[in-house]
């Protein structure tokens, strides 16, 4: 049974400190900062729901445990709030539909775009998976893939050149930032800084405290307008290479240890 309603709800507050501008001491070049108590884009994104099986224990989990609109919306504004704060409106994917799509399939989610407009996007979320997770945990989550997801609607890729494990790490910091991590999540170091999700998650966040904490936001923004170059925005970013960073990060976590 295939049943498509529309999720969208009211805009919920989102509200992020008024600041001053974005901490970035090289040479990239981020557009002038808008004073601003939340992020909104120019036009809200309609947000639908579909649900391919309403018996499935895995659909009956997630509308028993989450309020769809509520969740969708609550998650574009975490991602807006993540990664475009103290940005114009012009720093933001025109994003205008966004189908969560409740289905029986491999793996646990993924993120596409229509083929004839990519800015009306799906999050394809397999209701096996939902079945399987510990009672306990289902809600927390179901919020934690909606929001890693959701990143995938409106984070800049450098027009799909930056690579894989960027991209999936940037959306596993702000998932990692919104307090969504689940228990199993920890550092490694055992692999390289692209190996994607939490690995680069994690040193993302360090880079935080590195960098300021603009610098994901600096990140992103300069995958937007160009092609991904590896050197170039690290060094524009950061002023290091992205192999000294990584260097400099499992050093950090050693010690820890």
């Amino acid at each position: 049974m295939s049943t498509a309603t529309d999720a969208s709800a009211a805009q919920p507050s989102s509200v992020a400190p008024a600041a001053s501008s974005l901490q970035h001491t090289h040479s990239v070049e981020l557009p002038a900062i808008v004073p601003s108590h939340s992020v909104t884009p120019a036009r809200e994104p309609v947000l639908r729901l579909e649900l391919r099986d309403l018996s499935s224990s895995g659909t009956r989990a997630f509308l028993r445990l989450v309020h769809a609109s509520h969740a969708l919306d609550s998650a574009v504004h975490t991602v807006l709030t993540s990664l475009y704060k103290k940005l114009p409106q012009t720093c933001i994917p025109g994003t205008r539909s966004v189908t969560l799509v409740l289905r029986d399939m491999d793996g646990v989610a993924y993120t596409t775009g229509l083929e004839l407009d990519d800015d009306h996007k799906e999050i394809h979320f397999n209701t096996s998976y939902i079945a399987k997770i510990p009672e306990a945990r289902q809600k927390e989550e179901i919020l934690g893939v909606l929001v890693h997801e959701m990143v995938h609607c409106w984070q800049h890729s450098a027009m799909g050149t930056a690579p894989t494990g960027l991209t999936e790490g940037v959306a596993d910091w702000v998932r990692l930032k919104a307090g969504l991590c689940p228990p199993h999540w920890k550092r490694h170091v055992d692999c390289d800084w692209d190996a994607g999700y939490e690995r680069t998650a994690y040193f993302l966040e360090w880079l935080e405290k590195e960098h300021g904490e603009d610098i994901v936001r600096t990140i992103n923004e300069a995958l937007r307008a160009c092609k991904y170059d590896e050197k170039k925005l690290w060094m524009d970013c950061c002023g290091k290479t992205v192999e000294d960073l990584w260097k400099e990060y499992k050093k950090s976590v050693e010690e820890c240890e």
